[in-house]
């Protein structure tokens, strides 16, 4: 497929300065770009290769300030990070709309639903009273169990696995071998040092423009729901216990872990590596740093933490930087404790 600058600046409301009729036919680094690709520069680290690149389209800042000729059409918008963003989910979306129908072998269930202009990939499993809505991509080896609904215009990728009466809504994406609605870890401990599993009989719901990554796990509720709201993207390799709530336009980096019944709220930042206890909440817009271990509440909305446990993140550089200082201090402590002992020797103390 082919877009001439003009096509592209209406997409992303932009204004073209150079050819308008100038044509790409794919996307490229703008270090390594070639003649007939589109490339973008919000990072200014890369703004040396603005004046060399072959591409044939650029995307930048309206406010970028130019040093030299530009053999490349441009294209000004107020943020080009977030218009080549909308630029690649449009494409996308045109890429998608051309895969349909149902690839053979297949497994449907006779009560099984499935709407118009979706696609089935080749061994999916869909169970009874399964809802595929409109629009929405099951690629090749999914399993949707008993009841599951997937909302119109969703993808889920090969190999996901999404067991009986779990809810996913509109626009989610979900990646290779995810796992929504495996069993939530409950053990009843018994007299005799055994454990007896505590049946899981909640659901989840994944509500709508949610993406998760890859490998991650989801466990379904023991009663209710865990709930993934509106807007939250999840990483790869994340573990979700069971009637966990992650709030809207949340974020979780890959590899942390959250245990069973936290309430995490709305806008909410997690990096990489962070666990948390089971039963407590994270206000709305708090801030986890990477490989943070967090074993209370946080209650103040807006707060940024670190370290294990957890605190204050200005607070931890304070003690960070003085940590950094101990060595020198203890020096300044011996010099001043020999001071001390020659005073007293001097004045026989």
């Amino acid at each position: 497929m082919q877009f001439t600058a003009a096509q592209i600046a209406m997409m992303i409301n932009g204004t073209v300065e150079g050819n308008a009729d100038t044509a790409v036919a794919s996307f490229g680094k703008i270090e390594e770009a070639r003649p007939g690709q589109l490339s973008f520069l919000a990072n200014p680290k890369y703004e040396e290769f603005l004046y060399s690149t072959a591409a044939s389209i650029i995307i930048i800042n309206a406010t970028q300030e130019l040093k030299q000729k530009i053999n490349a059409t441009l294209i000004k918008v107020p943020d080009a990070y977030s218009a080549f963003a909308t630029l690649l989910d449009k494409y996308q979306q045109i890429q998608r709309q051309q895969l349909t129908g149902i690839q053979q072998p297949v497994y449907i269930a006779a009560t099984a639903k499935t709407g118009e202009h979706v696609f089935i990939g080749a061994f999916a499993y869909l169970g009874e009273k399964v809802i595929v809505a409109d629009g929405a991509k099951i690629y090749p080896n999914v399993f949707l169990g008993d009841n599951v609904v997937v909302g119109e215009n969703s993808i889920i990728h090969p190999g996901v696995k999404i067991y009986h009466d779990c809810v996913i809504g509109k626009n989610v994406t979900i990646h290779a071998g995810t796992v929504i609605g495996s069993d939530g870890f409950g053990f009843a401990p018994q007299a005799d040092g055994t454990l007896k599993k505590v049946p899981q009989i909640g659901n989840v719901i994944i509500e709508d423009s949610v993406e998760i990554g890859a490998n991650t796990t989801i466990d379904r509720a023991t009663i209710g729901s865990t709930l993934i709201k509106s807007g939250a993207k999840l990483d790869n390799l994340l573990q979700i216990a069971h009637n966990v709530e992650i709030g809207n336009n949340s974020v979780i980096a890959a590899q942390s872990g959250i245990s069973g019944s936290t309430k995490i709220g709305n806008n909410v930042m997690i990096g990489g590596q962070v666990g948390i206890v089971g039963h407590i909440k994270i206000a709305d817009g708090t801030k986890i740093n990477a490989q943070s271990g967090v074993s209370k509440s946080i209650k103040t909305p807006n707060s940024a933490v670190t370290g294990s446990p957890a605190f204050d993140y200005t607070a931890a550089l304070r003690s960070q930087a003085a940590s950094r200082n101990l060595p020198e201090l203890e020096k300044r402590v011996i010099e001043l404790e020999k001071q001390l002992r020659e005073m007293m020797a001097k004045n026989n103390f």
